[in-house]
């Protein structure tokens, strides 16, 4: 009975020490993979994202949360998605309505695509209604 008990003693004591070296050997890869990471790369706009938080120009964030404001800002949406001539760029452009005011923002690839978004958010918000502060990034 003793020798029984000997040994499971001692399995377990093979098991915690198995497990401490896995765990050692874990940190370890962990520690190296960070030290070989390059340093991360900014965003080519972070410029303009600094400019949007010290305030001034419309931003996501300003967005209203009233439905016929959510449903006029998914519909833009829908439709420069759908345009398969738009850059990813310009599918991607901040579109901000509050009571009916659309504003764009964002970068885009050329004048022709400024003005194909601006087209398509007067058709669907209204003439008068979108602001278009768009740029046409170099």
């Amino acid at each position: 009975m003793n020798m029984k008990i000997e040994r499971t003693e001692d399995t377990w004591k093979q098991i915690k020490t198995l497990l401490f070296l896995c765990l050692m050997m874990l940190l370890a890869a962990a520690a190296a993979h960070a030290a070989t990471d390059p340093a991360p790369v900014p965003a080519d706009n972070s410029a303009k994202n600094q400019r949007d938080v010290q305030g001034g120009p419309l931003t996501p964030e300003d967005q209203s949360n009233s439905k016929p404001d959510i449903e006029l800002t998914a519909k833009i949406r829908q439709t420069v998605v759908k345009d398969d001539a738009l850059s990813t760029a310009a599918k991607n452009i901040k579109i901000i309505t509050i009571n009916g005011a659309v504003t764009l923002r964002g970068p885009v690839s050329s004048q022709a695509e400024k003005d194909s978004i601006q087209a398509k958010a007067q058709q669907i918000a209204g003439a008068g209604k979108v602001t278009n502060q768009l740029e046409i990034k170099n």
